[in-house]
């Protein structure tokens, strides 16, 4: 039998691989391994599926999709999470992801990806709020930090092997496993993570906001934002029907994006307002950057596949350090978010040198160490602190938000820099000249982030 505790028992922090949270914490972080690895494989394995499928001019599109998608499901999957917990909105995201994983792998051509990237998006965007709303309503608050850098660390696996066996997978039986491999590795992480899905009644309907207007405002955002892209990407074609889809999808972002957000986040009032907006220029800097990397690389300076995963790779196993450091150092939040953007700057315009003449395609690795280094460091700040900013029956909601911004701000970032791609052109030098471009625009992103971060105090 075990000794009663007395007051005299010193306090035992929990642990997230302790008995109490060994199995949730097993099932979270395979599920992020398995996602993680569809990233890594989509980006390395890009460049063939568009000559495959005749797709370079839908080359960041085809990354866009993705976002969109989980930018509707996020406040969906928020608002669901709120009102019922987290088990069906995370059951609901892990099925779409796994059809959406299938419909890629039977891809017969361009639209038929996109759309099964459209339906990827909506699985992986439910799955992460759900994922958020478990870790705060299973977790106790002093575990939360441990568990939010786990899940950064998850990266490492697939980061040090995704590239790899996905240019390995697609050299050998094609592209297509890529996709088709991940789906049954899904089962596992669902047996897993029963007895933390079953710890899902603590909805609160009385106090969830209203979810009706909320969902009409994620559908004319994701709607805002696709039409956005589409207009910026077709302008240089149609000047009229380009810019008249441009005004449509910037009218449809104001419309639906100040409903998805808390009040005076576009103002980057200070506190949570900022909190959540910081988390899409974090996206925004990086990741308009990591999705043309293999572009370059493979077009520009003749990489192979694998060897072009190999800067995505760095990148992520710096991000997995950078949120072991923030898990382990004291410093404020305003100072860990102003370091983190410093390095995400200092990787973003590093990587730029990769496609200038004068300079080797491998100089993208210790500069995607660096700007990986930074996100480890920001995103796992920001995720703290949006739940310390948060009350508890508004979690979901903040999750979504949070998330709203992130996939938004990758979405636009990559969007765009799909279209400075095909406005300046597909051969190697015109691809090299789009990506410095790139480089400078998410450069000053990273900068102004710097600047803004320390306005997340109240």
């Amino acid at each position: 039998m075990t000794a009663p505790k007395t007051l005299d028992t010193p306090y035992a922090p929990p642990r997230i691989f302790g008995s109490e949270y060994r199995a949730a914490s097993l099932g979270i972080l395979l599920c992020v391994t398995l996602v993680a690895f569809e990233g890594m494989s989509v980006g390395v394995v890009m460049p063939a599926i568009s000559e495959e499928l005749d797709a370079l001019g839908l080359y960041g599109m085809s990354f866009s999709a993705f976002l969109i998608g989980g930018l509707f499901a996020n406040v969906v999957a928020g608002l669901w999470s709120d009102r019922k917990g987290h088990a069906l909105p995370f059951i609901a995201g892990i099925t779409l992801f796994v059809i959406g994983m299938a419909l890629a792998g039977a891809a017969v051509n361009k639209e038929l990806f996109v759309l099964a990237r459209i339906v990827q998006g909506l699985g992986g965007g439910s799955t992460i709020v759900a994922c958020y709303v478990m870790i705060a309503r299973v977790y106790a608050p002093e575990a939360r930090s441990k568990i939010f850098a786990a899940i950064s660390a998850a990266w490492v696996v697939p980061a040090m092997v995704g590239p790899a066996v996905a240019g390995l997978v697609a050299d050998t039986v094609g592209w297509r496993w890529v996709f088709y491999g991940i789906c049954p590795l899904i089962v596992p992480a669902l047996i897993m993570l029963l007895p933390a899905l079953r710890q899902s009644s603590r909805g609160n309907p009385e106090q969830a906001v209203r979810s009706v207007p909320r969902i009409m405002a994620a559908a004319a955002t994701a709607g805002g934002a696709a039409l956005l892209l589409f207009g910026v990407d077709r302008v240089h074609q149609s000047p009229v029907a380009g810019g008249l889809a441009t005004v449509g999808g910037l009218a449809l972002l104001v419309i639906g994006l100040p409903r998805l957000l808390p009040k005076g986040a576009l103002r980057f009032a200070r506190g949570l307002p900022t909190t959540i907006m910081m988390r899409g220029m974090y996206s925004a800097a990086f990741f308009g950057v990591n999705s043309f990397i293999p572009l370059v690389l493979t077009q520009v300076k003749h990489f192979g596949t694998a060897e072009a995963g190999i800067a995505l790779t760095t990148g992520a196993l710096g991000w997995s350090t950078g949120a072991y450091l923030q898990s382990r150092r004291a410093y404020s939040a305003q100072k860990l978010l102003r370091l983190g953007a410093a390095a995400v700057l200092v990787g973003v315009l590093g990587t730029m040198l990769t496609a200038l003449p004068p300079f080797s395609g491998w100089v993208a690795v210790p500069a995607w160490i660096v700007a990986g280094l930074g996100m480890g460091i920001s995103v796992t700040t920001v995720s703290v602190t949006m739940m310390r900013q948060s009350p508890e029956d508004e979690q979901g909601k903040n999750s979504a938000a949070m998330q709203v911004m992130d996939t938004l701000g990758a979405a636009l970032a990559i969007g765009v820099g799909g279209a400075l791609i095909n406005l300046i052109g597909h051969a190697p030098a015109q691809i090299s000249t789009g990506f410095v471009v790139i480089a400078l625009l998410m450069g000053a992103i990273a900068l102004a982030a710097v600047v803004i971060a320390s306005r997340i105090r109240t």
